[in-house]
C-alpha cells in the first residue's frame, strides 16, 4: 500500500454463476471509471468457491479525503453510466477501511 493513502477494502459475494461476468465487467468499465475517478487499485482477486470478488481501492489524502471523493463517485453521472444496463450480480458486501500491518 502507498503511504499517504487510504485503503478501503471491498469483499463482495456474488450471485452463483455470475462470477465471471461481473469480474469482467468490474474490469473492464468500473475499474477504468473508478481510477478516471481518482481512485488507485491496490489489489483485486476472485475466490470461485465461494462466488466472492474481493478487492483494495485507494486514494490520497485521510478517511476524511477518501469519503469525500467516495461520495462525489457515488453521485457522479461516470458511475451512473458504469451501471447502465448492468444486472445486479452482488449480493452482499462488507466494505472496511484497511491499514498497513505492522
Amino acid at each position: 500500500m502507498t503511504e499517504g493513502r487510504t485503503v478501503h477494502l471491498r469483499r463482495y459475494r456474488i450471485e452463483s454463476g455470475e462470477l465471471e461476468a461481473f469480474t469482467g465487467w468490474w474490469r473492464d468499465v468500473l475499474l477504468p471509471a473508478r481510477e478516471a475517478f481518482g481512485f488507485a487499485l491496490e489489489f483485486a482477486v476472485s475466490v470461485p468457491e465461494t462466488d466472492e470478488f474481493v478487492w483494495a481501492v485507494s486514494a490520497p489524502g485521510g478517511a476524511d479525503e477518501f469519503a469525500r471523493l467516495d461520495r462525489a463517485w457515488a453521485a457522479s453521472p461516470e458511475r451512473a453510466s458504469a451501471f447502465v444496463g448492468v444486472p445486479q450480480r452482488v449480493t452482499s458486501m462488507d466494505l472496511r477501511t484497511a491499514e498497513p500491518a505492522r
